[in-house]
């Protein structure tokens, strides 16, 4: 039996009072809307449509060629939105599952399971409900005497009797697809908020005499929806325990999970330890048997295996094996570090390729550049790359030295092997195997600073 899953993202968000359409705000890293679709595609649905009003093509550019999109062009209520889809599914057999966009933390497992039930129970619609010690806000599952759900009542229209009842409506379902585009049309908008509820496609198929499923979650943390700040923090909460839960059951050593923040795209080999403090964001890929942190902030970058990362930020970077970086490190964006290599305490490197083995041991600005294999560049040296109009770029060759405190004026080429002298500026290229030397030569000046201090004393007694 084909599957159609339907996404409700029409709303504006108000609550959000923000200029990021609301199920575009991002949770440990990716949109609501996002983990929404993703867990769709995970419970194995055959086509997904999302249901776009205002901030349409913001949601399109974000999902792209991953679901279909219908416009509600007036936000009249959630049944109304799903009618929107008519034209597309209205014929079609099979089951549709409806998600709201703003419900991050529900997982493709959930959704599958709830398919199955569905399969299974021979309802014609089947909702996600759970149970909660406030229930204030939500839509109460309103049960028969035979136990059997009768419909569903909006916060605002609950009678006292029916605002004590403690089983909610999630606002996840899964329906019969023509039973539910059928009972759509009879629809209306008879209620306090004047709008189309699609809440009210239970009571009408109950009194076609159809059976209404019901299954309840045990994880209520799945079912958050999001209007506003404090629930998104909330989210944020329980989508990053949930992530660095996953990371240490796959053999990955968290010190303070508390304190670690794992995005949702991270991947982390196991026997990696994290410190404290640490920031791992984007399509980050981490290694076996690394070490990062304290206070590591990693974003879109590729890390090797068996690395040390301490206290130090990298973005869009890659480090390969056995390489160690920081404390106080930069690597900036197009960054690529080898294996078994040295990049020390505050060092900046920028669109910059560091060898097999080379070093870049502290106090250094290393920018558009290519450095070679088994390259010493010693305390305080810097590629001059930018001449206020281009960047330009130093290449230096395996097994080459740079001495402390020298500035290479880019473009400039250091040879293989060759040894620049400490405080050299270098403006042309040094051949292999060359010393290069290019600073004042020094002199000494006998006894001149006694005469040199008396002057200056003479000076301020005038004064």
């Amino acid at each position: 039996m084909k599957r159609y899953g339907i996404v409700l993202a029409a709303g504006q968000g108000k609550r959000m009072k923000s200029k990021t359409y609301k199920v575009l705000h991002p949770v440990c890293g990716k949109p609501m809307v996002g983990h929404v679709t993703d867990a769709l595609a995970q419970a194995g649905i055959d086509r997904t449509l999302v249901i776009v009003g205002h901030g349409a093509d913001a949601v399109r550019d974000y999902l792209g060629e991953r679901a279909e999109y219908v416009m509600q062009h007036e936000q009249l209520g959630t049944g109304h939105a799903v009618l929107q889809a008519a034209p597309i599914l209205a014929g079609e057999e099979g089951l549709s599952i409806i998600v709201c966009g703003d419900t991050p933390l529900i997982q493709g497992e959930t959704i599958q399971r709830l398919a199955e039930y569905h399969e299974q129970s021979g309802a014609a619609a089947t909702i996600l409900t759970a149970e909660v010690d406030d229930p204030a806000g939500y839509g109460r599952i309103i049960r028969g005497h035979d136990g059997e759900v009768a419909r569903i009542v909006e916060h605002k229209d609950c009678s006292a009797e029916e605002a004590a009842v403690r089983e909610i409506n999630t606002g996840t379902y899964v329906f019969d697809n023509r039973k539910l585009f059928a009972a759509l049309k009879q629809v209306t908008n008879n209620n306090a908020q004047g709008e189309y509820y699609l809440t009210d496609v239970f009571r009408i198929l109950n009194e076609a005499g159809e059976r209404i499923a019901a299954l309840c979650i045990e994880d209520v943390t799945e079912t958050i929806g999001v209007n506003d700040r404090i629930a998104l923090a909330e989210a944020e909460r329980y989508m990053r325990e949930r992530i660095v839960k996953r990371h240490m059951l796959n053999g990955v050593t968290i010190i303070d999970p508390a304190h670690t923040y794992i995005e949702s795209e991270v991947v982390i080999g196991s026997d990696t330890t994290i410190y404290s403090g640490t920031i791992l964001k984007g399509r980050t890929v981490i290694g076996e048997d690394c070490v990062i942190g304290p206070n590591a902030d990693i974003a879109n970058s590729s890390i090797g295996d068996a690395v040390t990362i301490r206290y130090a930020v990298l973005e869009d970077a890659s480090v390969d094996s056995r390489t160690s970086v920081g404390p106080f490190a930069y690597l900036r964006p197009g960054t690529a570090v080898g294996r078994d290599a040295k990049i020390g305490d505050f060092v900046e490197l920028k669109n910059a390729k560091i060898g097999n083995g080379s070093k870049v041991p502290h106090l250094s600005y290393v920018g558009d550049a290519e450095v070679g294999e088994r390259v010493n560049i010693g305390c305080g040296a810097i590629t001059a790359n930018y001449d206020g109009f281009n960047k330009n770029r130093t290449i230096i060759k395996d097994n080459a030295f740079i001495g402390s405190n020298s500035n290479l004026i880019a473009p400039v080429t250091i040879g293989e092997g060759a040894y620049v002298v400490a405080g050299s500026t270098i403006t042309h290229d040094v051949p292999d195997d060359a010393m290069a030397i290019a600073r004042e030569r020094q002199t000494n000046k006998p006894g001149y600073v006694t005469r040199f201090r008396e002057r200056m004393k003479s000076k301020k007694r005038e004064t």
